[in-house]
């Protein structure tokens, strides 16, 4: 990676952008039928890329950016999830493409992104179905086949670790059950070999790479007791070393495959073994990753015979050397180097960090510009730390690219949970005219990435 082709950009999900989310034949996700609350806004219009996708191809090209990672929605390929292909939907993202490539910005591709269509939840109960897995392969291969010569780098689920713990179970359509260890197991399993079938056709296609990717968790021990390192290492290894360690080499972490063994959970190795064998090309060309704070870990609050894909959840304390944004998470640019640096070390691929960023809240009272240093001050020590790991300790790291730097709905639809070097004019429960109003952040960010690109050209 040079610093000519060193990724600059924004990364988003398909249904907090998009909106249209009943027009051209699209059919409903999950999320088009969640009502809106006090505190957060329906799905149906978001920022309404759908039909303003030009417009904000433009703001990124003129603030530097050169990547766009984004999802392709996959009922509105297939609005039922496995039944007839809908032509308008893949139409629409051949528009998409190419005016991104049009504006210099290369696509990075998301196949899911937690929107399971709507009938495949309820039919099937999502992920955990196996026919649910063989529906998403399917859907996949069809966006890859078609796309194949516009699209170089396929990310297949966004943040699939999320599958290991309690996120698990919303993010892959369960709608019921009793979300027992196997039924997360499962759903994980299921997720590990559509993965492997996916990445092994990418495989088949020349020039084209496919990375994993997940939501790293930094997690620090909350003393130096042995306990407190113990439960902290075993957390980490369930949560992100487990899946990393199988997109990049095709093995499983050895303490999983024995926790599953001694759970009644061998049967779902034993599947995913067999895939192995069938689909040998699956590993990964690079590792994605988002961060966007770390968090300690007290071994004294987990419940004796707690399963360590709970350890985080029932662990998690608060780390009283850290700042706090606005909603509760702690910012910790060191733990992005350190992330970088770890995960570079022990695997030797290419990193990508797909997605960091901020979110806070911000009003915009029709002059003005918003005055958004915290902001600022949070990607330049991240984007900082990042530097350091490839200069001082030698990563190769793709690009960099921040969470939804166009304000969208954040992942529980809260509109006002701002990420974003662009204000959107809209809140919660009104859409007003959705006028973009670039923010202090996008000034700066097109001129300290220039001066990075320096930077990286001695570097690399």
């Amino acid at each position: 990676m040079s610093e000519k082709n060193f990724l600059w950009g924004n990364s988003v999900s398909s249904m907090q952008t998009e909106g249209a989310w009943n027009v051209d034949g699209k059919g409903p996700s999950v999320y088009d039928v969640k009502a809106a609350d006090e505190k957060s806004s329906d799905w149906k219009v978001a920022i309404d890329e759908y039909h303003r996708y030009d417009e904000d191809f433009e703001l990124m090209a003129n603030a530097g950016m050169n990547c766009y990672r984004f999802q392709i929605s996959w009922s509105r390929v297939i609005p039922d999830g496995d039944g007839e292909i809908n032509e308008a939907g893949l139409q629409y993202y051949e528009r998409f493409i190419d005016s991104l490539i049009k504006h210099d910005i290369v696509p990075v591709v998301c196949l899911y992104h937690f929107d399971m269509p709507l009938t495949l939840a309820k039919k099937f109960n999502g992920l955990i179905s196996d026919h649910v897995r063989e529906a998403f392969v399917r859907f996949s291969k069809i966006v890859i086949e078609r796309f194949s010569e516009k699209i170089q780098y396929w990310i297949p689920f966004n943040e699939q670790n999320c599958m290991t713990f309690e996120e698990g179970f919303q993010n892959s359509g369960y709608l019921s059950g009793s979300k027992s260890i196997q039924d997360l197991y499962k759903i994980s399993a299921n997720s590990l070999i559509a993965y492997a079938k996916i990445a092994d056709f990418v495989h088949s296609f020349p020039n084209m790479k496919v990375g994993g990717m997940v939501a790293y968790q930094e997690m620090y021990p909350a003393s130096q007791s042995p306990e407190d390192v113990m439960y902290t290492r075993k957390a980490m290894e369930f949560v992100n070393e487990d899946f990393l360690s199988f997109f990049a080499t095709g093995q499983r972490s050895p303490e999983v495959i024995n926790y599953m063994k001694r759970n009644n959970l061998s049967s779902l190795n034993d599947d995913i073994n067999q895939c192995l064998l069938d689909y040998p090309n699956m590993t990964s060309d690079f590792l994605a990753f988002s961060y966007y704070y770390s968090l300690v870990i007290d071994s004294q609050l987990i419940i004796d015979k707690t399963e360590p894909n709970h350890f985080m959840t029932q662990g998690k304390i608060t780390n009283h050397h850290l700042e706090t944004s606005d909603f509760g998470w702690q910012i910790d640019a060191v733990g992005f180097r350190n992330t970088i640096i770890k995960m570079h070390n022990r695997f030797m691929l290419p990193v990508f960090p797909a997605e960091n960023g901020i979110g806070a809240f911000e009003t915009w009272h029709g002059t003005g510009r918003i005055e958004d240093d915290y902001r600022i001050a949070y990607h330049k020590d991240h984007i900082n730390e990042m530097m350091k790991a490839i200069q001082i300790d030698g990563a190769n790291v793709m690009g960099y690219l921040g969470w939804g730097l166009i304000d969208i709905p954040s992942s529980k639809g809260n509109v006002e949970k701002r990420y974003g070097f662009v204000y959107v004019n809209r809140s919660n429960h009104d859409i007003k005219d959705l006028k973009r109003i670039p923010k202090k952040s996008y000034f700066w960010f097109k001129e300290f990435i220039q001066e990075k690109n320096t930077v990286l050209r001695k570097a690399y």
